[in-house]
């Protein structure tokens, strides 16, 4: 430690440091440096500490690359512009003024890079390469490196203006690489002090994430909508009177103080990343489903605080996007032309790396119209490869919970097939097979596999019914029949088995939750105990034992999906009208798991109903707003909410 030493830039004296080969921790806090020497070695650093400097530049910082973590807060030249120049040179870095930048610096190295590296080989091409004569000489050369490097930093713009430096400091590196490369020049290793850009000078105003419209990389910007005036309300059950728990209470609260005290959940943010084209008018898109990422357990990087993770994948239209709820940033997106995304999954695989070495990565699985499953390696911006599932829509997707390779896609084919993704190596080559197909009676719109066999047995809540299939892979048969059809009660007081079922999840590991075998209606029912009906005799067709019934909406609108948080014992169901039903069933669990577990005989009203704000895009107020899907992450903190308007809205649990 050197803190607090007055120390001023000459004080570094090279000879002596030059000599501290072993040194990993330096600590020069609260001094007054204006720079580093270029030349104090210490090849073995690791942690570096230069709050409360005067540090201008931090280009020197390049002679410690094994540098992992780097703190210079409170230098008050050093801006957003050399955040980014350190993530640039050193490649191990992992700790910045105390936050984890693994994820924006492989951004920085990666897509940014070769975003630039085409843009200033695109602008050689079309302005400079006709300037050279087939045999030039040095002085011609000499002439053309000079107006080439200013034409390519004025012209080449990427990313917001706040990051500008950054760029033509970035533009200049790679076009000087570029020249040496292409005509052999000598490269300038120690780089001259930045040209100043005139402030009247044009910049993009695209994000360093701007949207990849090949299939290989990933990154991109939201579109949020003008003007966005939200105004939460929400209607509160009265629960006092008996029996009033079927008549739809529409009172809203009246005053703030009431609005504020009832809220349990406010508005975050409102995004319109899926556009088409980009579009600010793009009102139209269809969000499907989203899913938050699993958390990475990465010793030095877990989070003690924060047990689940606050960033989803969302899809819809031709684009996937993975947000930040806390932000609201659009922190990457990816997209394919040609294709509507209906469903995405995650997985962790243990792949391994260089030197044997393993490490866990999360992968995305994405499908939709085309029947192709694209798989996404989320941290290194890279649709590494896809499987040609289905030669019609894959309605759903879903990973198992026990084996991580193991893929199942529900198609309009009507099957659901079970693939083995296997796992990449090095170089991305991965080998997809089949092990499964399950025959279905009709298009399958959701699947759950039950949690105490996930291996043996799944459900799917299909256009025709709900049905379970045994998918334990000792059996020799690779094309299997449904086990088991589940019979509900119909508005006739009679049972049906043959309904559209469009919603299904477990709320924990025997209740299923499922909806649509008639309108206004969610059942809870027991999956064991009508599971275990089958064995008395085989029949394949049996009766549902009903535990409770939720209310919910009148409509007869399908696909409006729902889902559960097993955690919490909550259960989430969006309307026609923009709302979100939520239902805590803690109160009920505890009687259902019983043996004789008798049913709740009052429908279960919502404890609570989020109502779709007041919002306006370019001035007009977005009506007729449908809730596709609405999920939570494992620890209910955040609840996304899916809409037919393009638009993901991200609530936060108060």
């Amino acid at each position: 430690s050197l803190s607090k030493l007055q120390l001023k830039t000459g004080d570094l004296d090279p000879r002596l440091f030059s000599r501290l080969r072993h040194l990993q921790k330096l600590d020069l806090s609260d001094n007054l440096l204006d720079k580093f020497p270029n030349s104090l070695t210490l090849p073995d650093l690791r942690v570096l500490n230069c709050n409360n400097n005067k540090l201008e530049d931090v280009t020197a910082l390049k002679q410690f690359p094994l540098l992992e973590e780097l703190t210079y807060e409170n230098n008050v030249y050093l801006t957003l512009n050399d955040d980014y120049k350190v993530m640039f040179l050193l490649q191990n870095l992992r700790l910045l003024n105390g936050k984890d930048i693994t994820k924006l610096a492989n951004h920085v190295r990666r897509v940014n890079s070769r975003k630039l590296t085409s843009k200033v080989t695109a602008h050689w091409e079309k302005f400079f390469r006709d300037q050279l004569p087939e045999k030039y000489t040095a002085e011609q050369v000499k002439s053309i490196k000079k107006k080439f490097l200013k034409s390519v930093q004025t012209n080449v713009v990427y990313g917001p203006s706040s990051l500008s430096e950054f760029t033509r400091w970035r533009v200049k590196m790679i076009a000087e690489e570029f020249l040496a490369y292409s005509l052999g020049l000598e490269l300038n290793t120690d780089p001259e002090p930045e040209e100043k850009m005139d402030e009247n000078e044009e910049e993009s105003t695209e994000s360093p994430r701007e949207a990849a419209e090949d299939a290989g990389q990933v990154g991109d910007f939201s579109s949020y909508i003008n003007n966005v005036t939200v105004t939460p309300s929400k209607r509160k059950r009265n629960h006092s009177k008996p029996g009033s728990g079927n008549k739809r209470s529409k009172s809203q609260a009246n005053t703030k103080e009431e609005a504020a005290e009832d809220v349990s959940a406010e508005p975050l943010h409102f995004l319109q990343c899926h556009s088409k084209g980009n579009s600010r008018e793009d009102f139209k898109t269809q969000l499907w489903s989203c899913v938050f990422e699993p958390l990475l357990d990465c010793g030095a990087r877990k989070d003690p605080i924060v047990s689940s993770s606050r960033t989803v994948a969302t899809c819809g239209g031709e684009s996937i996007c993975l947000i930040d709820c806390e932000t609201g940033t659009v922190l990457k997106k990816y997209k394919v032309a040609t294709e509507e995304f209906f469903s995405v999954a995650w997985t962790t695989l243990t792949m391994v790396i260089s030197n044997s070495r393993k490490k866990s990565h999360n992968i995305l699985a994405a499908a939709g119209r085309r029947g192709i499953v694209k798989l996404i390696h989320v941290a290194a911006d890279f649709c590494y490869g896809e499987i040609k599932a289905h030669k019609k829509p894959i309605a759903t997707v879903c990973f198992s919970p026990t084996r991580e390779t193991h893929l199942f896609t529900a198609s309009y084919d009507k099957r659901i097939a079970l693939w083995d993704i296997g796992i990449p190596d090095c170089d991305y080559n991965f080998k997809a097979s089949q092990l499964l197909v399950l025959e279905a009676l009709s298009i399958p719109l959701r699947i759950a596999l039950v949690p105490t066999c996930s291996d043996q047995y799944l459900l799917a809540g299909c256009e025709g019914g709900c049905f379970a299939w045994n998918i334990k892979l000792d059996k020799e048969q690779k094309s299997r029949p449904f086990e088991a059809v589940f019979q509900f009660p119909d508005e006739d007081g009679g049972m049906t088995a043959s309904h559209r079922v469009d919603g299904l999840a477990f709320l924990n590991d025997d209740v299923v939750v499922s909806k649509s075998s008639k309108p206004g209606c969610i059942y809870l029912w027991s999956w064991s105990r009508s599971f275990d009906a089958k064995g008395k005799g085989c029949q394949r067709t049996v009766a549902a034992v009903i535990l409770a019934e939720l209310e919910w909406s009148t409509t007869d609108l399908s696909y409006l999906t729902l889902s559960t948080c097993p955690a919490k014992d909550y259960v989430f169901c969006g309307d026609e009208q923009g709302s979100v039903w939520m239902y805590n069933l803690s109160n009920y669990t505890t009687a259902w798991s019983s043996a004789k577990g008798k049913r709740t005989d009052k429908r279960i009203p919502p404890t609570q109903i989020l109502n779709w704000p007041e919002l306006r895009a370019n001035g007009e107020q977005l009506t007729e707003v449908l809730i596709n899907n609405v999920v939570s992450d494992p620890t209910f903190t955040y609840l996304v909410v899916l809409t037919s308007v393009n638009i993901t809205a991200i609530w936060k649990k108060s």
